[in-house]
């Protein structure tokens, strides 16, 4: 029986409307005593450690509220130095991260916590696998800290390109939170021309009575996005007699600068998404404490599909053979279908800390992500006839999911050594079945038609020792061990299942890093670490079997290694921090998927090197001359370019995909008083590529990756104590721009808010 979250995120809301209105009255005769919003400059957060050998970049709850239009989680991050989300619309599930040094093509090199819990799908390395920023709302997080590359011990290599922690609340007296949101856009592309709109509901609860703290919240999302595809032939064959004449296609040229024929959308998504959490917080002792995070997440979602053709009598046509122009057209019954899916995801996370801040302190923490439930369903027939059901196919990944153990110490034998020390495991399972149904909309399985499983552990031992050996210098000295596994993998098809053989495979990464404080206002530091990232389970047995044998997948793919290296200047300006740093990483056995020449396979491989080079450029200020005005921003440069490839040798020389030359932010926020406050805020992204062989030159079309830069503005009211309004515009200059998906245009948001 699947559960449902919508009773009691109703519950939920209802409550605290419900006590909004009571504390409104009462806050009418009393003083203001509810907590006061504590905005963090610097230091580390709490699922930080405080002595990291590189760069670290912050977001607060504060900065949050007055200067970011944050509807999704991923939206806090936007404005950050050299992060970006492949965010393609309100409620996108795919998001994954882009940092210096990686595109959005590779989600497996980046990590992303929710205080240490694990939300990074490491199941596998595509926009299938993307972080699961729907267990984490924006209401609850108090500060996101990004750590750039893999120079701590204390990260596994998937932190090649960062690192995010999300710092979520627990209250110190009673809350009560609730939010409303609105959003739309007027979209225009092709034969598309419609509003795409939807809406957000959150409400939370919190309190802590002695040594016990809880925090409860719901959050309910319905959002309906513009088209992520559209069907595209490029024909050659003049019409034959029997195609059915039609109108109403559209023309332009493809990423490579050749015509082709729009003929229709597709990936017209409906979401919507009910998220809800519990968080017990219990003080032991003044030093010892213990939690437990409990998570659900709810996915319906609903993708449509609109034939851009009309036949003589304006009918829309989905499948056949059509005449256009003179030319044929063949439209398969799959070419446009509607699709649909339906998710339950458990995450269950449980730890024992000490934070006594003496010799000794550590922690242990366990956690679980768990596919409950994971269906996707989709047509083999053509439309119109499949909107009412038939036959069709079901893609279920229920079973899938991960666990990780982590035991940490940190040990301060004397003022100038602070050593960090711990083990972790990990295991992954991926289980898909492909089966057919004789009703795509509710029907059963009916037969397999293929499946693929498999598994990952991982075992870690690190330690890392920051040694403070002279006044105004620190060397920080590291290593991580790793024992790597890979085994029970096997693909399947009706007739036959081909098992793979187990792998087990170790590893060390040392880690270097050397910092100085020539004065007070300037901090200079050096550092350099060797990274693995281990091949997924997806990358490993996400394949089929053609006449016996297994295709598509290679069981035998090395890991991506890194070695990294990082320059850094940082200046204090009194009412900011200016830094600057040059970075460079040298990627041995990167895995892309591209087309071996030699024995004309396609599919994921290890490209032998690619190299990148850079230069970031980063400030932040606050009250920068003139009371109530912060101002950041960001400048990027990246090169980085393949280097050796012998399965292709034609790319060498190439860039890497979805890395861009130049990347910028700024972001200006101007608090007029306590009630008002301003946000201007842009994005740039230069010139980038999709493809290893660069062959996608224009880009700004359907399928290309484009320049871009997009404004963004924020308005927002504190109307008294606990209410609070805000309107907002993302693309403000409606900007038409692609990262091989179409992204939303002009974007208008409101929002209410109460806190008490």
């Amino acid at each position: 029986m699947t559960f449902s979250l919508k009773p009691w995120s109703a519950a939920l809301l209802a409550a605290c409307a419900g006590g909004a209105f009571t504390a409104a009255a009462q806050a009418a005769d009393s003083t203001d005593t509810r907590l006061q919003e504590v905005v963090v400059q610097g230091g580390s957060a709490p699922g930080v450690p405080k002595e990291l050998p590189a760069v670290v970049e912050a977001v607060t709850r504060q900065q949050m509220a007055d200067g970011i239009n944050v509807i999704n989680t991923e939206d806090a991050l936007k404005y950050l130095p050299s992060i970006q989300i492949r965010k393609r619309f309100i409620g996108d599930t795919n998001g994954i991260v882009a940092s210096r040094s990686s595109g959005t093509l590779v989600s497996a090199r980046s990590l992303v916590y929710a205080d240490n819990l694990l939300l990074s799908n490491l199941l596998g390395n595509s926009y299938s696998y993307p972080p699961r920023w729907g267990m984490v709302t924006p209401e609850e997080i108090e500060r996101v800290d990004v750590i750039y590359g893999p120079f701590s011990a204390l990260y596994p290599g998937n932190a090649m390109g960062a690192v995010i922690n999300m710092t979520t609340r627990m209250p110190s007296k009673f809350e009560a939170h609730a939010k409303a949101q609105a959003f739309g856009q007027n979209f225009k592309l092709y034969g598309t021309d419609d509003s795409f709109s939807g809406k957000q509901f959150s409400a939370a609860l919190g309190n802590r009575a002695g040594a016990l703290s809880w925090w409860l919240n719901a959050n309910h999302l319905d959002s309906r996005g513009q088209p992520m595809s559209f069907l595209t032939q490029s024909p050659t064959i003049a019409t034959q007699p029997g195609d059915t004449p039609v109108s109403g296609a559209h023309s332009d040229l493809d990423p490579s600068g050749k015509p082709r024929t729009i003929l229709g959308a597709t990936g017209i998504a409906d979401t919507i998404q009910d998220q809800a959490k519990l968080k017990l917080a219990y003080d032991i002792s003044p030093t010892l404490s213990a939690s437990y995070t409990l998570g659900l997440w709810q996915g319906d979602n609903t993708t449509g599909a609109a034939s851009y053709l009309k036949d003589g009598a304006g009918n829309p046509v989905y499948s056949g053979k059509v005449n256009f122009g003179g030319k044929q057209y063949t439209l398969k019954d799959t070419d446009l279908n509607p699709g649909s899916s339906e998710q339950q995801h458990w995450m269950h996370g449980l730890s024992l800390a000490t934070h006594s801040g003496g010799s000794w302190d550590w922690e242990a923490l366990a956690s679980a992500y768990d596919y409950s439930r994971d269906l996707s369903r989709a047509p083999t027939a053509a439309l119109p006839a499949a909107a009412s059901g038939g036959p069709g196919r079901l893609t279920d990944m229920s079973g899938t999911g991960w666990r990780t153990l982590d035991l940490r110490g940190t040990w301060r034998p004397n003022p100038v050594h602070e050593a960090n020390f711990g083990y972790h495991f990990d295991h992954y399972r991926l289980d898909t079945e492909v089966s057919g149904t004789a009703n795509w909309r509710n029907g059963p399985a009916s037969g397999q038609v293929s499946a693929f499983a498999g598994k990952t552990e991982t075992q870690a031992l690190y330690a890392q020792d920051a040694w403070r050996f002279a006044p105004n210098w620190k060397a920080t000295v590291g290593g991580r061990w790793e024992n790597w596994q890979a085994f029970d993998g096997a693909v399947s098809n009706p007739t036959s299942t081909l098992p793979f053989a187990k792998r087990n495979e170790n590893f060390f990464s040392p880690k270097l890093a050397l910092s100085f404080q020539p004065a007070p206002a300037w901090a200079l530091r050096a550092s350099l670490a060797q990274a693995y990232r281990m091949p997924s389970v997806a990358e490993l047995y996400q394949g089929t079997i053609s006449n016996n044998a297994i295709v598509r997948n290679d069981p035998n793919l090395k890991p991506e290694q890194a070695l990294s290296g990082e320059l850094t200047a940082e200046r204090e300006l009194g009412s900011g921090l200016l830094r600057v740093s040059y970075f460079q990483e040298n990627a041995s056995d990167a895995l892309y998927s591209q087309t071996n020449l030699a024995t004309n396979v396609t599919n994921i491989q290890n490209v032998d090197r690619i190299r990148t080079r850079g230069l970031e450029l980063a400030y932040q200020g606050t009250d920068v001359g003139l009371r109530g005005l912060d101002l950041a921003g960001s400048i990027t440069y990246a090169n980085s370019v393949i280097t050796r490839n012998d399965a292709n040798p034609a790319t060498v020389g190439n860039r890497q995909p979805r890395v861009p030359n130049w990347r910028a932010t700024v972001s200006a926020t101007y608090r007029q008083n306590a009630q008002l406050s301003y946000a201007l805020a842009g994005r740039y992204s230069g010139r980038q590529f999709n493809t290893l062989d660069n062959s996608d030159s224009n880009a700004d079309t359907y399928g290309g990756a484009s320049e871009f830069f997009v404004l963004d503005l924020r308005l927002r009211y504190k109307v008294d104590r606990q209410w609070s309004a805000a309107l907002g515009v993302d693309n403000l200059t409606n900007r038409q721009y692609y990262v091989a998906h179409p992204y939303p245009q002009r974007t208008l948001s409101a929002e209410l808010k109460y806190d008490f």
